[in-house]
């Protein structure tokens, strides 16, 4: 009983070392390589808690060795953004400009219950008021409600990512409603390439917010 209580302590700190080491947040916002990693981990330390006669270095390696295997992952996302889409998806719109993509929603396998769940959870109650929702790579789905129906205030919408850590997002660009001669034109105002700025957001009518890397 004494051993059995040591290896849940040990296999507990040791853990909670290795998800602070990847950073992770709370479970609803793990992306799905992140999910995985996190599941394999739980089945590890289950079967060296149940199995005592497995040496608890062998229970202690593999999680090691994940851990080593998601913050190389994570650090090749940062630099490549075909890894970052094969590994973590891409956003997926499913409203736009008040129309349900029902395709988007098939593919995603999203029924109407979904996001009318999503909905109240966001405070929203009629889906004639959302503008836009987005379907994140958690799954969650962030939505961007109509403005006052007042004759004075222009139709607004959500800004996409265009630029990433010097990284060019060409999803975020057309659906900014924009190209890349206008981006080319704000860059050469800023004196910047693609690769100096950290974040670009631009919406369709052309307001757009900048953020030079540092470096």
């Amino acid at each position: 009983m004494f051993s059995l209580m040591v290896r849940t302590l040990v296999l507990y700190v040791f853990v909670i070392l290795a998800v602070r080491l990847m950073g992770k947040k709370q479970l609803s916002e793990l992306q799905p390589s992140e999910l995985v990693t996190t599941i394999i981990i739980s089945n590890i330390v289950t079967i060296s808690l149940e199995e005592s006669n497995i040496p608890l270095l062998a229970g202690i390696l593999p999680i090691i060795f994940i851990v080593s295997i998601d913050v190389l992952i994570t650090g090749v996302n940062l630099k490549s953004n075909i890894m970052r889409k094969v590994t973590t998806g891409t956003p997926n719109v499913i409203i736009s400009n008040g129309t349900i993509d029902q395709s988007a929603m098939r593919g995603l396998r999203y029924t109407i219950d979904d996001i009318m769940e999503s909905m109240r959870e966001a405070s929203i109650f009629d889906i004639t008021d959302v503008q836009f929702a987005i379907v994140e790579n958690t799954g969650k789905i962030s939505f961007f409600e109509k403005p006052p129906e007042d004759p004075n205030t222009p139709p607004c919408d959500p800004q996409a990512v265009i630029i990433k850590d010097g990284k060019l997002d060409k999803d975020g660009l057309k659906m900014s409603g924009q190209n890349e001669n206008w981006l080319t034109m704000i860059l050469n105002e800023k004196k910047a390439a693609v690769k100096d700025v950290f974040l670009f957001t631009a919406d369709k009518n052309g307001t757009y917010n900048y953020v030079e890397k540092q470096h």
